[in-house]
């Protein structure tokens, strides 16, 4: 099995998620004979966001390659970021770094396309949601990505950085966007929603969203699992 590299920290509640659920997986998948080797480099979130909404991507580039090589030296074999929002960087990091890098976007899109889908919503940061890292495997592959309305997404990417950043997850927040992904079923006819941040599992699934959901941290873990444990 090949040991797992993880950029972390971006933020740390997805990275102990990861964390998690990669051990616990594998686990699950060996019947209880292995467990992956996993390195951690965790990232200055503050740093790394400033970077993001200053635009200055190109200083985004290089922090995470430094973090990436990092993961390299010690051993990782398979490479990701725990973040959908550092994916906005993913063909400039691809550019100065061989190691192999897992996706978000491409696993997700894979996953839409399996399923048969051919317009999906996508809710994340605003900078997921309004720039074009996250819809340029779609495009590639004929699938309609719909956005929220502007104050939508203000809104959350407000909730995102102020409580599920934090791990604070409250049931009016859980309201909100269950009525954003209502309107946008209703108006703009999607069939699933693409949680396109790494943090909002823990207020969205299946079972509580309007339409089924596009879970990027499971379907990124999984992809993760399948490189990790592919001869």
């Amino acid at each position: 099995m090949k040991k797992i590299g993880l950029v972390g920290g971006t933020g740390p509640e997805s990275t102990l998620m990861y964390y998690k659920e990669l051990n616990q997986r594998i686990d699950r998948l060996t019947g209880g004979k292995a467990m992956p080797d996993i390195a951690i480099e965790s990232v200055n979130f503050h740093r790394f966001w400033g970077y993001v909404t200053d635009n200055e991507l190109d200083l985004l580039t290089d922090y995470l390659v430094e973090k990436i090589d990092c993961l390299a030296r010690s051993g990782a074999e398979v490479v990701s970021l725990t973040c959908a929002t550092g994916h906005i960087v993913i063909d400039r990091i691809r550019q100065k770094t061989n190691t192999p890098l897992v996706s978000v976007p491409e696993a997700v899109c894979d996953a839409a396309a399996a399923k048969g889908y051919r317009k999906v919503g996508l809710i994340g940061t605003i900078f997921t949601m309004e720039k074009d890292y996250m819809k340029k495997p779609f495009a590639n592959a004929g699938i309609d990505v719909v956005i929220p309305q502007k104050a939508e997404r203000q809104l959350i990417a407000e909730r995102i950085y102020r409580e599920l950043e934090n791990g604070i997850v409250k049931e009016s927040t859980l309201r909100e966007f269950q009525q954003i992904i209502e309107r946008m079923r209703t108006n703009d006819g999607i069939e699933a929603i693409i949680l396109g941040c790494t943090e909002l599992p823990l207020l969205l699934n299946n079972s509580n969203s309007p339409v089924p959901c596009l879970d990027s941290v499971d379907i990124h873990i999984e992809r993760l699992i399948e490189m990790a444990m592919k001869d």
